[in-house]
């Protein structure tokens, strides 16, 4: 299994339109076959989902889906930094 964790800061004038696009994004996931869970979390403008996948195969297909390169792409003007991966493991 492969944990990623992915932060995302919005401009505070950009708050509701990042919303919309996470959201999309966290639905349009949900439904790939590779994916355990896709879970977003908030506060003010930071967005966090913490993602599950069973395989790197899987995070593979993810990472080329229209819907996350189109997310990607509309919200690099809305942040207030770069959005932040970071692939983990459990350590207890």
């Amino acid at each position: 299994m492969i944990s990623i964790t992915a932060i995302i800061k919005s401009k505070q004038e950009n708050i509701e339109e990042v919303k919309n696009l996470v959201q999309n994004l966290v639905i349009q996931t949900r439904k790939e076959d590779a994916c355990i869970r896709y879970d977003l979390h908030t506060t003010e403008n930071v967005f966090i989902i913490w993602e599950e996948w069973k395989d790197q195969a899987g995070l593979d297909i993810h990472n080329n889906q229209p819907y996350l390169q189109d997310f990607i792409k509309q919200s690099e003007s809305l942040v207030a930094s770069p959005i932040l991966v970071y692939k983990t493991t459990q350590s207890l």
